[in-house]
């Protein structure tokens, strides 16, 4: 192998991005925006710094990126009502709308990119990829520990 496995992820998941964006252009979603509003609806009520954490940005970036969803009618702010400080971020029914009907898109984009493996080698490839995802994502749980 020519390339390192970490090249050839990192590179991949470059050209998913920039490939997702072209097709995304009208809508006026990101790829970044988008696996925002994936990590919104699987953790409801999520508080910005935690959210931050989960997505690997800074949380004044995150900070913008959620004004901006918000600004759109995407994502709402709610009321901690164990921290009056605090907000839980929440998407509101236009965002679920909005990702069902982009989810054609992200779906062909993946059937593209599988083009010429087999369904074994599909499973094999994602099982694959699933395990180097744990292994890295359990050396940083570790690491974060020490």
């Amino acid at each position: 192998m020519s390339e390192t496995i970490g090249f050839l992820l990192n590179d991949t998941a470059r050209l998913f991005r920039r490939t997702f964006n072209a097709r995304m252009k009208d809508s006026g979603i990101t790829a970044l925006q988008w696996r925002l509003m994936i990590y919104l609806r699987r953790h409801a009520g999520i508080r910005q710094g935690p959210l931050a954490e989960l997505i690997e940005v800074e949380p004044i970036t995150l900070s913008r990126m959620i004004d901006r969803l918000a600004e759109a009618g995407l994502v709402e702010r709610r009321a901690d009502p164990t921290d009056r400080r605090a907000w839980l971020l929440h998407l509101t029914p236009r965002a679920g709308s909005l990702l069902e009907g982009i989810a054609p898109t992200t779906d062909a984009l993946v059937v593209e990119a599988m083009e010429g493996l087999s369904t074994a080698e599909r499973d094999q490839l994602a099982g694959l990829v699933e395990r180097v995802r744990a292994n890295l994502s359990r050396r940083m749980c570790q690491r974060e520990k020490v």
